[in-house]
This record gives C-alpha cells, sequence and structure tokens, in this order.
C-alpha cells in the first residue's frame, strides 16, 4: 500500500485515530505498537466496528481483503499520508508555537476566525510529530481557514513539523524558559522557537510579530511580508484593559474584555484579534467571539469555589509562566495562598530557577507559601513543602485553606488539579 493508493479510501473516511476505543463507523485506524502493546491486534475488532481499513506495522494482522493494510511504519505512513493531504489543500495555515500560551492563543484565534471561517484547529495538545499529522489530516473540503499549534522540547522539531504543516502564516507567542534541558538553555530556546521565522522567511511567507516582544522584532527586522501589532507604528495598536480579575483589550473604540487571567493573555488576545482584523472579521464578531471564549483547560482559569477564588494554571509551567502567574496573583484584593508545584524538564538550571521563583514568591508577601514536588521541596525549608499532591490533600482534609484567593500553578506531571475538591 502506497499514499497515492490509500489517499481515495482516506478521503472517503470519517476521521484518523490512533487508539482503537476511539474507532467508530467510517474511521480509519493506525493501529501503532511499542515495547508493550500492539495495537494490530486489534484489527479485525476495528473493521467490525466499522473502520473503513486499518494500517498496521505487523504483516502476520494485514489483510488487504478485511481492508487492513501493511506498511513498514504506520508512523511514517501517517506523516507521509499528512503531508501528501496538506499539498492538496489551497487554504490559509496558520501556524503557531512558542514557550507559553500557545493553546491558548490557538483556541482565542479559532474562535475569532470562526466568526466568518468554517475554521478547524488542533485539538487540544496535539502539537507534536504524532499530532500535527492528526490536525492536518482532520482539515477537510469544508474547511477554509486552520490553525495548527506546533510544540517542541529540542531544536530542529519545529522544523520537521513546518516541513509537514507548510504554513502560509506563522506567529511565536514568546521565547520563554521551557524544556530548557531539551533545547539546552534560553538560547537554544530561541534558536528552536525560530526556525518557525525560517521556514516562512525562506518560503516567504507572512508572519505575525508582537512588536512589544524584542525578540521577535530582532528576528524578524529584515523581512517585509509581515502582520504587526503591539507599537505605536505597527499595523494594529490596542490598549490593555484590567476589569477585576479579567484582561482585556480596546481597538480604537471598542472594548473587548475577554474571561481570562493575567496580564499576559493581553498579548494573546492582541495576537488573534490582529488576525481577526487581518482577515476582516467584522469587529464587533471579534468582541462577541473573545468575550465568549471560557477557559476550560486548566489554564488562566478564575472559578469560584464557596467564599474562595481560585486561579487554576495547571496544564503547565516553566520560570517564565510561573513569574507571570504570580506577578498576576499578587494583584487581586484579600488574602492569598500559592500553591506552587514543580517546573520540570529543567535540566541543569532546575535548582537555581526553583530558588529564584521561590525567592520571588517570598518577595511578593502572600499569606501562604504551599509547594509540591521535590525540586521546591530541596530549596524550601518548610513545613509547607510536600513531596507530592497525596501529602498535600491529606493536610487540606484536616487543615483546610481559609484565604480569599488561592493560585495552583505547576507543571502537568505534578498534577496538581487533584486537590480542587479538597479546598
Amino acid at each position: 500500500m502506497n499514499i497515492e493508493q490509500f489517499y481515495p479510501i482516506f478521503l472517503k473516511s470519517k476521521n484518523i485515530v490512533i487508539d482503537s476505543r476511539k474507532v467508530e463507523t467510517g474511521s480509519v485506524l493506525f493501529a501503532f505498537s511499542g515495547e508493550n502493546f500492539n495495537a494490530a491486534e486489534k484489527s479485525q475488532e476495528a473493521i467490525d466496528k466499522g473502520a473503513v481499513a486499518v494500517i498496521v506495522e505487523d504483516e502476520k494482522f494485514a489483510d488487504a481483503n478485511k481492508s487492513i493494510y501493511y506498511v513498514p511504519s504506520t508512523l511514517i505512513f501517517l506523516q507521509q499520508l499528512s503531508i501528501y493531504h496538506r499539498n492538496q489543500l489551497h487554504i490559509p495555515i496558520i501556524g503557531l508555537t512558542g514557550s507559553n500560551g500557545k493553546t491558548t492563543t490557538k483556541e482565542l484565534i479559532s474562535t475569532v476566525l470562526s466568526a466568518k471561517f468554517n475554521t478547524q484547529h488542533t485539538l487540544g495538545n496535539l502539537n507534536n510529530h504524532i499530532g500535527v499529522p492528526l490536525t492536518l489530516l482532520s482539515i477537510r473540503s469544508q474547511h477554509q481557514i486552520a490553525v495548527v499549534e506546533m510544540g517542541a522540547n529540542h531544536q530542529k522539531e519545529i522544523q520537521m513539523l513546518c516541513k509537514m504543516a507548510k504554513p502560509t502564516i506563522g506567529y511565536i507567542t514568546n521565547f520563554g524558559k521551557a524544556h530548557l534541558d531539551g533545547f539546552g538553555g534560553f538560547e537554544g530556546v530561541i534558536k528552536g522557537k525560530s526556525e518557525l521565522y525560517d521556514y516562512l522567511i525562506e518560503n516567504e511567507q507572512q508572519i505575525l510579530i508582537n512588536e512589544n516582544d524584542p525578540i521577535q522584532k530582532e528576528k524578524t527586522k529584515n523581512y517585509s511580508s509581515k502582520i504587526t501589532f503591539g507599537a505605536a507604528e505597527s499595523d494594529y495598536q490596542f490598549e490593555p484593559i484590567f476589569q477585576k480579575h479579567f484582561v482585556g483589550i480596546q481597538y480604537e473604540i471598542t472594548k473587548i474584555v475577554s474571561q481570562l487571567t493575567g496580564k499576559y493573555n493581553y498579548d494573546n488576545i492582541s495576537a488573534a484579534v490582529a488576525l481577526g482584523l487581518y482577515f476582516e472579521v467584522e469587529i464587533p464578531d471579534i468582541k462577541t467571539a473573545i468575550e465568549s471564549y471560557v477557559p476550560s483547560n486548566m489554564r488562566s482559569q478564575v472559578q469560584k469555589k464557596g467564599n474562595k477564588t481560585l486561579v487554576l494554571d495547571t496544564y503547565n509551567a516553566n520560570p517564565s509562566s510561573m513569574l507571570v502567574s504570580l506577578e498576576n496573583f499578587k494583584s487581586f484584593e484579600g488574602s492569598k495562598t500559592i500553591i506552587i508545584g514543580d517546573m520540570l524538564e529543567l535540566g541543569a538550571e532546575s535548582v537555581q530557577e526553583h530558588q529564584s521563583i521561590l525567592g520571588f514568591a517570598k518577595s511578593c508577601d502572600f499569606d501562604e507559601i504551599i509547594t509540591v514536588g521535590p525540586h521546591f521541596q530541596s530549596v524550601y525549608d518548610s513545613e509547607n513543602a510536600y513531596q507530592n499532591t497525596s501529602e498535600l490533600i491529606e493536610r487540606l482534609k484536616d487543615n483546610p485553606i481559609h484565604n480569599d484567593n488561592i493560585l495552583l500553578k505547576a507543571s502537568r506531571g505534578i498534577a496538581l488539579e487533584k486537590i480542587i475538591k479538597f479546598l
């Protein structure tokens, strides 16, 4: 089976899945295998559930008469199919990466563009060497524009994802201290994320630039195909609005207030509005889109729990995002407790970065500082330093938090959201 032979089958399919439990009528199952599993064993079951085809890399399960096709590598075939499909698409593809705010910005951009266009976008956090192909293959004939999130934790990864997605417009949210171990330090982060710029410049495509970011300005200073926002001389100028816990923007006479907290989301909102204006979405529709967007993915969420205000930002954490979260929370009125968990994948800089964040937190005069995870525990000499969430939960059962505001911020691996029901 080759790509050209399989492509007509793909076009008639309903969706692509890599989990046999998600097969439904019309699906194509890509049966991945690993050391402890072989999804090809579920091939017949998938066909019985209505799959139109199964791609396996274990030849003994192949049976073309049953639409079970063998390929040497399901991953490579998935990637090659996505590239072939991308080459048939003639719509704008917005490529998005950055250290912080990728997913929120992607959601905001998609929400704004959906006011005018049939828009497809990366679902959840499918932004790697498997997720990007799945996103591309989810773009079908009815879609008019797409937003593709691209994540990376080492150099050359964005370069590879760009060759698949072939973005026509690209945006880097920011350059921060994330995945320092994989990138080899902050300069490695800048180089790795800038692979998106390299692709766009080489292929003479558009770049969205936040001109308040000196790195973005410097990296694109000699390039002319830009959409700009943030500075007085930019294509689009916005003013920040802060309304209680929430952030928004003003564009000309229109005020837009989101349901997101944190001044760091001002840039994310600005990027979405700038692209909306560029694609000629009407400003009243942009306002409705931004104001109706409700975060539901543990990113910048504000929740009321009884008489307490919770700020949930537990999907990811690195020194850059941790710092701005603490700065934002400092402005909340009333008594404040912060519960911060370890920042992972920092490599040799881990001890220094955890010490730095803890020092900043102490300088903010929060009423209570609680840490979770061995990295923070090693630098925080306090009974409020817990090894894991289970330890903290045991404390909360008998000693609940009484302060008005509580911030939860940690890397995904800490699973800090488990404590919410005990607050």
